[in-house]
């Protein structure tokens, strides 16, 4: 392998990180209290809003159906506002994080739904209020579920990274694309599918690794 290739795979690989990275952080800040108000707003639980609750999932839902590729250059306007262009690693951030954050609200109102009522109705009784109810009974035991939620979205972001390099993303994609493809370099498309095999096996397994000692800390409890 030439120093050269060497160093695009290398600015290739921290350039998906960056996206991956902030796309993910940016989707969690958002996705958390929106999967935690799905969650909570329907008729008669904690934050009742009912219509609210059907608004923002038919939101969510549309955001979600919508293919990466197709949402990617539907929000080309959106993206341009935010970033100030529409091609590189920063402007990849925007479509990524819009991506994430529907899926990401998703994984967290289908985890707190799991936890047991019963501990809700035990904190109701003891006059704990609906923030405290959230704060110390559903996000801790959903926790679980959730790290593993987010280790499957990270998974995807890194997917769809990938995918955004066919309009200029940049990362591993764009180096795929612009050499291995284009460039007729099969070795360099090989070295690109490695460097994201290892990439989701690492995500994987940290994921995996911290839901694991999460369950058995909270069943120690």
């Amino acid at each position: 392998m030439s120093p050269e290739l060497l160093r695009l795979i290398l600015d290739a690989t921290l350039d998906t990180l960056t996206m991956v990275a902030v796309a993910g952080g940016l989707g969690t800040l958002l996705g958390l209290p929106l999967g935690v108000f799905l969650a909570t707003s329907r008729k008669g639980e904690l934050f009742a809003a009912p219509a609210i609750n059907a608004v923002l999932g038919v939101l969510v839902n549309i955001t979600r159906s919508t293919p990466f590729i197709i949402l990617v250059v539907a929000i080309v306007p959106f993206t341009r506002l935010i970033a100030g262009t529409s091609i590189g690693t920063a402007a990849a951030i925007v479509p990524l994080t819009v991506a994430a954050t529907p899926f990401i609200a998703r994984i967290v109102e289908s985890a707190i739904r799991e936890v047991d009522a019963g501990l809700v109705e035990a904190a109701r009784a003891i006059g704990a209020t609906p923030l405290e109810i959230v704060r110390k009974v559903l996000i801790p035991e959903a926790l679980p579920a959730i790290i593993l939620g987010l280790t499957l979205a990270t998974v995807s972001l890194i997917g769809f990274s990938a995918m955004v390099g066919a309009v200029g993303g940049g990362g591993l994609g764009d180096l795929g694309i612009r050499y291995g493809y284009q460039r007729f370099m099969p070795e360099v498309m090989a070295i690109v599918v490695a460097v994201l095999v290892v990439l989701v096996q690492t995500v994987q397994t940290i994921g995996d690794t911290l839901s694991r000692r999460l369950n058995r800390r909270l069943r120690s409890l």
